[in-house]
């Protein structure tokens, strides 16, 4: 499914919680992203941060489960890609995942990906949905010298 939104073209998808969607996910952004003029370093980031951003929702929201779906959203708006990413699961607090950097965390996997994104990414949010599940928000910015 593909809208418009504003003038700006939206992405629209809903994918299986299964391992081939966190391809498909990362496909359909990387193509976003390469038509807006993003260079390969910055199109290597968000295909990093989309791949666990979708992992997180299909494992450890959706636990792979064939009845819930992940919500793909992709759109720009002057200079930005912008993707929402929501799952069907319990929903967690990203302020109660360990801190990967403290000392007794260091040998832990846990955590790992959510600091990747955001150092990746120009913003990240995190926030609950109604009546379940996880959203989360990824901002990448393109730089002012690579605008369309």
């Amino acid at each position: 499914m593909s809208d418009t939104v504003s003038g700006n073209s939206l992405i629209d998808h809903l994918l299986d919680s299964n391992l081939g969607s966190v391809d498909r996910a990362e496909e359909i952004v990387a193509e976003a992203a390469t038509s807006m003029g993003f260079d390969e370093e910055d199109l290597h980031k968000i295909g990093i941060a989309i791949r666990e951003c979708m992992v997180n929702a299909v494992a450890h929201g959706n636990r792979y489960s064939a009845k819930k779906k992940v919500r793909l959203q992709v759109w720009t708006d002057t200079g930005r890609l912008v993707v929402h990413i929501g799952d069907e699961g319990n929903g967690f607090e990203a302020v109660t995942v360990p801190d990967p950097l403290a000392q007794e965390n260091l040998l832990k996997h846990s955590g790992r990906g959510l600091l990747m994104i955001q150092a990746f990414m120009d913003e990240f949010i995190v926030r609950k949905r109604d009546p379940a599940g996880t959203e989360v928000r990824l901002v990448k910015v393109l730089p002012p010298h690579k605008e369309f």
